[in-house]
């Protein structure tokens, strides 16, 4: 735990407004470091949850410091916003920002009406903190709106403090960020947020004090940068598809130039969850209103190279199955849209069962902490509890999550539970050579045909077409 610096003011009580993925794992974290931190939302759901030291998602760690934090009596968790505005001296603004229907632009509600809800109440001086991803000009939008709501007008400041969280490390990040950034428009503002920061400033974290606007692009602008990158190395995985090069050992090559370095250059199915395809979406459609949309064109094509990976990822699955997938069994292993996550938005894992069960596959999808959140989104689909569940007397695997579980599967193991042993690595996780040394006829995008040393089951997709299961 970091301890707070002595000081002869008393230390910013803290709120934040929001108990989603981001404002949870801030607020415990925020408590964990010595804060009197009041978390809110205004679903009562979360909120009993949170009390009853329950995270309403799948974070690793998470839960034990959320125990921690609450025995120490620091952190509480409220629905009563004249209860936050009472409380605190900075409060964190942290929900969504999601992709608006029907369009690519980001859907701002939830901000805007936490801000306002916020602003109405506060009666003193304040700072109104957001960490939410959204478009350039939204902070100066909303500095203009609080103003004018707010009972004390200028006296309550707003900031910009993006947040670079990473879905299976989020409180690594939150307590040990490879930076800070401040986007403030005071002395005052820049004060506040250095003293809620000071034990991780303490440790020398870098920190860069920019305006509003720089802050809110700096979140976008990283996404956009990842996303390229990500596509970039799947789209020489069509090239080597093409050509019959080695997507793998060519992005061990470019990994190996300084000026590239290795990481996010992973080929496979590609990005997904909350952030990265609507973060993209969303910047293009703000620099189109700002003027500049032909800075940013190419990442429409980043975005159309990511949505390729999961059709060609079915392409994949279909050869392997001999040209048609109807009542071929497919045992679909992951359907969160990374590892130690159970977020399954945009997720390329779920995606590609949706479309192999479109085509008349029967698909049995296992997460080891996604299935639940699966079945709420796509309840045709079957779910088993468990991967040999999940495998058994399937025609074809599909590894669409590297999950540990799924990376570390005996090859000779699963061979005594499927039907044929034909296996699609669609996040390039496994072990090639192991899996065809043992019977296995292996494919993974941008990668080499192997085949395998035994012969197919030839009756196999009549015996599973009959199958009810």
């Amino acid at each position: 735990m970091c301890a707070l610096p002595s000081s002869p003011m008393p230390a910013p009580r803290i709120t934040v407004v929001g108990t989603g993925y981001l404002g949870a794992t801030h607020a415990i974290c925020m408590a964990i470091m010595g804060f009197e931190v009041l978390g809110a939302d205004i679903d009562p759901n979360k909120i009993e949850l949170l009390r009853d030291g329950r995270v309403p998602f799948f974070e690793p760690g998470l839960p034990e410091k959320l125990g921690q934090a609450l025995a120490s009596g620091r952190l509480r968790f409220t629905t009563d916003f004249d209860e936050v505005a009472h409380f605190g001296d900075v409060h964190f603004l942290c929900v969504g920002t999601p992709q608006a229907a029907g369009s690519g632009a980001a859907d701002l509600g939830y901000v805007e009406a936490a801000f306002t809800t916020l602003a109405a109440r506060i009666a003193r001086r304040a700072l109104l903190v957001g960490k939410s991803t959204v478009p350039i000009g939204t902070a100066a939008r909303l500095t203009r709106m609080i103003r004018e709501i707010s009972p004390i007008g200028s006296e309550l400041e707003l900031a910009w403090n993006p947040e670079f969280l990473r879905e299976g490390f989020a409180v690594q990040d939150t307590l040990h960020p490879d930076r800070l950034v401040f986007g403030v428009e005071s002395e005052w503002a820049e004060s506040q947020l250095r003293a809620v920061y000071a034990p991780i400033l303490g440790t020398g974290t870098p920190l860069i004090v920019a305006d509003l606007a720089t802050s809110e692009l700096v979140k976008v602008a990283a996404n956009s940068f990842l996303a390229t990158k990500i596509s970039f190395i799947n789209a020489m995985a069509e090239v080597c598809e093409a050509t019959g090069a080695d997507v793998s050992l060519l992005a061990q090559a470019l990994s190996l130039d300084d000026r590239i370095g290795r990481r996010f250059l992973q080929p496979g199915l590609g990005f997904g969850g909350g952030c990265l395809p609507k973060d993209i979406r969303a910047f293009r459609h703000r620099a189109e209103e700002l003027g500049v949309g032909q800075a940013v064109s190419f990442l429409g094509e980043v975005d159309a190279i990511n949505n390729r990976r999961r059709v060609r990822t079915v392409d994949l699955i279909r050869e392997l199955a001999g040209g048609n997938l109807a009542g071929v069994r497919v045992a679909a292993l992951g359907a969160a849209f990374k590892p130690n996550s159970d977020d399954v938005r945009d997720a390329p894992a779920l995606d590609v069962a949706r479309l192999l069960y479109l085509e008349g596959a029967v698909v049995t999808v296992y997460d080891p902490e996604a299935n639940a959140n699966a079945h709420r989104l796509y309840p045709d689909l079957n779910y088993a509890g468990s991967m040999a569940e999940a495998v058994a007397q399937a025609d074809v695997v599909a590894l669409l999550t590297e999950w540990e579980e799924f990376r570390q599967a005996d090859p000779d193991y699963l061979a005594g539970l499927v039907r044929q042993r034909l296996i699609v690595d669609g996040r390039h996780a496994l072990d090639a050579s192991d899996y065809t040394s043992k019977g296995w006829e292996y494919r993974a995008l941008g990668h080499p045909y192997q085949a395998r040393t035994v012969p197919l089951l030839e009756d196999a997709r009549d015996s599973a077409a009959g199958d009810p299961a």
